[in-house]
């Protein structure tokens, strides 16, 4: 059920916002009226498309995943997998900016990323693993550090089993708060979960699960592209470009026939959803290298020889 939900004047001025396309913007203000008291909501491109893009037919659940992408990509939104493996978003900044009055229990599984579980301490007084996320294991003891009279705020005492008060300071915590993953494992926008999983059941045609050999990302394509141009296209020409180049690299197209392509269209200036039609063209379009040369007809030099004596 959508909800009556509150947008703060800074967001037209936001960074991340900006980062987006237009049409990303619009499905993350459309999310604040879906999401929950909690600010998660079902992972389903298609779902949501019927929910936000009812009227705009033409702005398919394709659409609205890359959408759900970019998003994710600018740290707007999470998206993770519930413990009834189905996908859920949340989004990050929930608690800061929107103020509910009497917020009604979440339904849905939360982050395991971003929301500490209420019980996340058992009566042993450890800490349960409710996060999906690999960690290293925990040290046992940790390092002693001498000269120190303090135990840390939630040093484990083995042999009791409890939070206790120790004699000693470790320079870590025998156990790791949720989300205490190593520097390497991490990105600019949050932990690094791997390749996302579309929730659409749109497998990429072509039966091709895995990147060209040759892997060159859309946005390096599209920034060759807009390199040699002589003025920077508008906005939504280089957006939708970028929808139809990902998905000709989904298909296993080869980075150089996309190149082709998308050379044939900045000089014809053609429509950026012709952009497969021209790819196609570079891919299949051939001349024969022994191509018959008309030459006009003239009388031989030498008559006996041409004809054979047949005169």
């Amino acid at each position: 059920m959508a909800r009556i939900r509150t947008i703060k004047p800074e967001a037209f001025v936001s960074e991340s916002l900006a980062a987006v396309t237009l049409t990303a913007e619009r499905t993350f203000f459309g999310l604040l009226t879906q999401v929950d008291d909690q600010g998660r909501h079902r992972d389903h491109a298609a779902i949501i498309a019927g929910q936000l893009w009812v009227l705009r037919p033409d702005h398919t659940p394709a659409y609205v995943e890359e959408d759900l992408a970019q998003l994710a990509d600018a740290g707007l939104i999470c998206r993770y997998q519930g413990p009834d493996d189905k996908r859920y978003l949340h989004i990050v900044t929930w608690q800061q900016h929107q103020k509910i009055n009497r917020p009604s229990k979440s339904r849905l599984p939360g982050c395991p990323h971003h929301d500490a579980p209420t019980d996340a301490v058992s009566r042993t007084g450890q800490r349960t693993a409710e996060c999906s996320v690999t960690e290293p294991a925990p040290s046992s003891h940790g390092t002693l550090r001498e000269g120190s009279g303090k135990a840390p705020e939630h040093a484990v005492n083995p042999g009791s089993g409890a939070e206790t008060a120790g004699q000693v300071d470790f320079t870590e915590p025998s156990v790791k708060e949720p989300g205490g993953l190593p520097a390497a494992t991490m990105t600019p926008h949050g932990p690094d979960l791997g390749p996302r999983n579309l929730d659409l059941g749109t497998t990429p045609s072509g039966g091709a699960s895995a990147p060209a050999p040759d892997t060159v990302s859309t946005r390096q394509l599209i920034g060759e592209y807009a390199t040699a141009c002589t003025h920077r296209p508008p906005k939504d020409v280089m957006a939708h470009l970028g929808r139809e180049v990902r998905k000709l690299l989904n298909e296993g197209i080869a980075p150089a026939h996309i190149r082709s392509g998308l050379e044939r269209h900045r000089t014809k200036g053609l429509h950026a959803s012709l952009l497969p039609s021209l790819v196609h063209e570079a891919m299949n379009t051939t001349t024969p290298a022994t191509a018959a040369v008309h030459r006009p007809w003239t009388n031989p030099a030498d008559i006996a020889a041409a004809y054979g004596e047949e005169l």
